[in-house]
């Protein structure tokens, strides 16, 4: 389910209040991948609701280069949020999520084993409300430039 940013607040404050443990993650998903299923099982496990901040087309691009997104925000929302792991998507146009981050307070942010508590400025938001920030191994061989750049070998291959 895609949430606009002014509904996520109240959406995490009554899950709160249900004794829901919210999880939170966030990234492009942009050409999605084992790996990324994988990550996004691993984050569910850290407690009852997943909610997913998805980069906007805007941030993709900021974030990855002009020739990102491959697939537009809401594409990318409807598979992700069609995924048994995700209970909801919101998508937020920062460079970082810090600022959805403050509005879910998730308590537990996940991100992938890439980063550090020092290279991730969302962690020290989490951890001044006493939520716990967990990292998860990313998948050797498995990510979205990986497949770009396979699928750009095979047209040249297929060219030449």
């Amino acid at each position: 389910m895609l949430l606009p940013q002014t509904d996520i607040a109240e959406f995490c404050r009554i899950l709160r209040a249900g004794g829901k443990k919210i999880v939170f993650t966030n990234g492009c998903f942009d050409i999605l991948h084992a790996g990324h299923v994988r990550y996004l099982a691993k984050a569910r496990s850290y407690g009852d609701v997943l909610v997913l901040g998805l980069n906007s087309d805007a941030s993709v691009r900021a974030n990855k280069g002009p020739s990102r997104p491959i697939n537009g925000e809401l594409d990318r929302a409807e598979v992700v949020g069609a995924l048994a792991s995700v209970d909801a998507v919101v998508l937020f146009d920062e460079l970082t999520a810090e600022s959805i981050i403050a509005k879910v307070r998730p308590d537990v942010y996940v991100k992938g084993g890439d980063y550090t508590i020092e290279t991730l400025p969302e962690a020290k938001i989490v951890q001044s409300y006493g939520g716990r920030v967990e990292f998860v191994s990313l998948v050797a061989g498995r990510s979205t430039t990986n497949v770009i750049e396979k699928i750009k070998a095979e047209v040249l291959k297929a060219k030449q």
